[in-house]
């Protein structure tokens, strides 16, 4: 029967359904992840960013006018320990403003001084002395008033913390906001609780500036809100404050959606961009600025110090935004940024503000989570085509190709405009719609590998269907031409037989009997090519090679004699049981070796696997002779060659019909040579040599000798008795080579 398609038996409609569907669904869901961009999304997309800017950070300009003026290890120790008394902030302030700088007090000034007045009888209080000293002590000057006098009238701006706990007196508002489009307080970060500085410096200063930052779940600050919603109120940050204040604006402009030259179609999709003065800042949808890290740089830090250093020239800081704050390692507020894992917190405020003037913005766009998604549907509902149509490997090629595009896009986007793409989501959820189809590819190949085991399971041993189904390429089907190794196996008298039973015990018979006689050949990794009726072709070397083919076609034939003795005593078993004669069952092998060409033959209607070739109608015309020669196996000449080691006794010399070229047969007696056979060959060869001379006595002669050494033999030697007993009547020609012409009376 011809083999069922393996796409007709593993790809039905159910699976061709699946096939598309496993790997739209895991589309779909891959774009769900990424419109709900989640952390896992958002932290691989922080990633990529940060590996950008270590590849190439933001280019430091000494030349932008915003330095730190450090309260680091030497400042301290010139200077004294921290905190410092306000007399000495109030020095540094007036240093800083004399020499026309904009100053900002990375600070929280929250507490009195402690070397004030107040502060000071308040320690001293109960004590006698307290009483003596306390008209000179409230003589001395009040250092927060000193600061708040340097604070007042210039350029400065004190600073304010945010935080989620609830409670604190409202920071002073000095920035008033005007908004353009839609209301930003939806979107910005909102806090209820405050921690300010005192009301006294609030008051003195120009500005006041939230220093509160918010890291991404990694501990990583990436970005920096400008603005925040401080109980229904917009507060500036610190970086955004110092810039106005330093420009003398008084007025943000906030812009969001749907404003002029902000058209969102109606949608309201947050802050847009924050005008600080001459500035027009672009920021996320919530206010937040993406920090556009240098890393550290030494140029930007001048220590506090030098600024009460007499010899030191305060014109350099000449129309400078000047931020003062902690960076001794003791007192620094750590703030992790992309290309600093310790950065103190007044850096990033710095950076900020050096972005802002500089106009060096890393931007990624509204629209850019938009196209990242489109992009990821197109690309992958292209890919789950490309599976079905180019197969796993070729996609596979297509999908690494794209995802290279991709990287390089988000590259030199970053590279020349500062735009920030993200490649990595996309590309693995395009490696998941990869490896979800390539996964019921494997399946779909498993199931190939199934096919193979049934289909040829019918034909091959287990073991050679196992290795096929491991290696399906050593599997050639339409034709190939090879050496094989061709056995035909035919039960003997069996007309005769099947006359005597009934169909159901005609069919237990031939199923008893062809059953371990199959199983032999798989033994002997034979493949089974058809049953006709009664008979068995099988062959050797084909699909896979096999190097052993003659001796594995050898021993599978004693096996199968083994096999059909052992399967006689069964049915004889079962007839006595029965109370029925036993059918004893013979069987005749022929074995034939050399090039026949084999794979699917047949039609488009109807095909099998099969092989063809003069060698194949040799084996089994040596078959049809096993009977004249009354021996169950005869080996051809080509099928014995190099098997000298096996008992193969040469039986004649014949001339088949169809052949012109006499070919010398054998018999097999068993799979390897010992003494008794020894002597048996010695005497069979000569007697065929006095046979073939036509020395009719000596031939008898040597002939009584084979019969006493192989009593099993006894047909062969009545059928070469009779040809004596005819050639003596009707003797040969004188030119008779001694080949028997098979299909003569006397065969």
């Amino acid at each position: 029967m011809p083999l069922a398609s393996p796409v007709a038996l593993n790809c039905g409609p159910m699976r061709r359904h699946l096939d598309w569907l496993i790997p739209v669904l895991v589309l779909i869901g891959a774009l769900a992840l990424q419109v709900q961009d989640g952390p896992v999304v958002a932290e691989l997309r922080n990633k990529v960013f940060d590996t950008y800017q270590r590849l190439k950070p933001r280019a430091y300009d000494p030349g932008v006018p915003v330095r730190i003026l450090a309260i680091d290890e030497e400042s301290l120790g010139r200077l004294g320990q921290w905190p410092w008394s306000r007399a000495v902030l109030a020095r540094i302030v007036d240093r800083l403003a004399g020499a026309d700088a904009a100053v900002v007090l990375d600070i929280l000034l929250a507490e009195p001084d402690r070397t004030g007045p107040a502060s000071l009888m308040k320690q001293w209080e109960g004590r006698p002395q307290a009483q003596i000293l306390g008209n000179a002590v409230w003589s001395f000057p009040d250092p927060d008033a000193e600061l708040a006098k340097a604070l007042a009238g210039r350029p400065t701006v004190t600073a304010f913390s945010l935080n989620d706990a609830p409670g604190g007196r409202a920071p002073l508002l000095k920035m008033h906001p005007a908004l353009a489009g839609d209301d930003p307080l939806p979107f910005l970060l909102a806090r209820q609780g405050a921690t300010p500085s005192l009301a006294i410096f609030e008051a003195a200063a120009a500005g006041n500036g939230a220093v509160t930052v918010v890291p991404d779940t990694d501990g990583i600050i990436r970005r920096v809100p400008l603005m925040f919603d401080y109980q229904g109120r917009i507060y500036p940050s610190l970086a955004a404050e110092a810039l106005r204040v330093a420009e003398g604006a008084s007025t943000d402009i906030i812009k969001s959606s749907n404003a002029n030259q902000e058209e969102a179609f109606g949608r309201h999709t947050g802050v847009n961009n924050i005008k600080i003065g001459q500035f027009v800042v672009p920021v996320q949808f919530n206010g937040d600025l993406i920090l556009y890290d240098t890393g550290p740089r030494a140029e930007r830090y001048v220590p506090a110090w030098k600024i009460l250093d007499p010899g030191f020239d305060a014109s350099s800081l000449a129309g400078k935004i000047v931020l003062l704050g902690s960076t001794a390692q003791g007192l620094r507020d750590f703030k992790p940024t992309p290309l600093n894992p310790a950065a103190a917190g007044i850096d990033v405020h710095a950076q900020m503000i050096e972005q802002m003037i500089a106009g060096q913005f890393l931007r990624r766009p509204d629209w850019a989570p938009g196209a990242e998604t489109l992009g990821l549907g197109a690309f992958g509902l292209l890919l789950i085509f490309l599976i079905h149509r180019l197969g796993a490997l070729w996609s596979a090629a297509v999908g690494a190709a794209a995802v290279a595009v991709a990287l390089g896009a988000s590259w030199l986007s970053f590279l020349r405009y500062a735009l920030l793409f993200d490649p990595i989501y996309p590309s693995f959820a395009a490696l998941a719609i990869y490896l979800s189809g390539s996964l019921l590819g494997y399946l779909r190949t498993e199931g190939e590998r199934r096919w193979i085991r049934k289909a040829f399971g019918q034909y091959l041993a287990p073991v050679v269907v196992e290795e096929l189904s491991r290696n399906p390429g050593l599997l050639k089907l339409g034709g190939e031409l090879r050496e094989l190794t061709v056995m035909f196996s035919d039960i003997r008298d069996f007309t005769r037989i099947a006359e005597t039973l009934d169909p159901h015990a005609l069919t237990h018979l031939i199923n008893s009997i062809l059953t371990p006689l199959t199983a032999a050949i798989y033994e002997r990794k034979g493949t089974v090519d058809k049953y006709i009726g009664d008979c068995i072709m099988a062959f050797w070397n084909a699909p896979l090679p096999d190097p052993e083919h003659r001796r594995n076609a050898l021993l599978a034939a004693l096996g199968m004699r083994e096999a059909l003795a052992t399967t006689n005593l069964r049915l004889a078993a079962e007839a006595a049981k029965e109370g029925r004669e036993p059918v004893p069952v013979g069987i005749g092998i022929g074995l034939n070796s050399g090039p026949c060409t084999f794979g699917n033959m047949g039609s488009e209607q109807r095909f099998a696997y099969s092989a063809l070739g003069d060698t194949v109608n040799l084996a089994s015309r040596l078959e049809s002779l096993t009977r004249a020669y009354g021996v169950e196996i005869i080996v051809g000449e080509d099928a014995a060659a190099g098997m000298a080691d096996m008992a193969l006794l040469e039986i004649d010399r014949v001339r088949v019909k169809g052949r012109s070229r006499p070919l010398t047969i054998y018999t097999l007696l068993a799979a390897a040579r010992d003494p008794g056979f020894e002597r048996l060959a010695e005497a069979q060869g000569r007697f065929l040599a006095a046979y073939r001379r036509q020395d009719w006595p000596a031939a008898k002669a040597c002939m009584a000798e084979c019969r006493e050494l192989a009593p099993g033999l006894g047909g062969l030697y009545d059928l070469f008795a009779r040809r004596i007993a005819d050639y003596a009547v009707n003797p040969a020609m004188p030119a008779w080579d001694g080949v028997h012409v098979a299909g003569s009376k006397a065969g």
